[in-house]
């Protein structure tokens, strides 16, 4: 056996329906639409959701809360992680790209205190909390905004 051999279960595989091919195939004519009405013109139908006239769902169900659209979406690093770069070296966006720690910079990228670090690291980034830059500094490093 081999996979020149492979072949469906019988009945499994039908062939498309061919409509529109004139009276003898079953589905001439009216191509299976019937006789006039909404369904039987070109382009007609219904939209999605549409409920027969009734209040559609998306419609009944209450709205709750806010979208800002203005919202910043920032790619988020901890202290900690940074411990894997060597003493004094600068780290900018690309740096953090390249080793995997930031897969998207987004708005930007933020600086967040959980961890450690022990040597100092010049750091090139969009934004920092408190506690990052606090870290930071007392490691003997720099955080310079972009």
């Amino acid at each position: 056996m081999d996979l020149s051999s492979l072949h469906p279960n019988k009945g499994a595989v039908k062939s498309r329906k061919r409509v529109g091919r004139g009276i003898g195939s079953g589905r001439g004519g009216t191509s299976g639409r019937g006789h006039k009405g909404q369904n039987s013109r070109t382009g007609a139908g219904r939209p999605a959701g549409f409920e027969g006239g009734q209040m559609p769902l998306q419609r009944r169900l209450p709205k709750r809360g806010f979208t800002n659209v203005f919202k910043k979406q920032y790619a988020l690093i901890q202290v900690g992680d940074l411990s894997s770069f060597e003493k004094d070296s600068i780290i900018d966006a690309s740096v953090l790209l390249k080793c995997g720690l930031v897969k998207k910079i987004g708005d930007g990228i933020k600086l967040l205190g959980r961890g450690d670090i022990d040597h100092a690291l010049n750091l090139k980034i969009h934004k920092w909390s408190q506690s990052a830059h606090a870290k930071i500094t007392a490691a003997g490093g720099t955080i310079e905004g972009i």
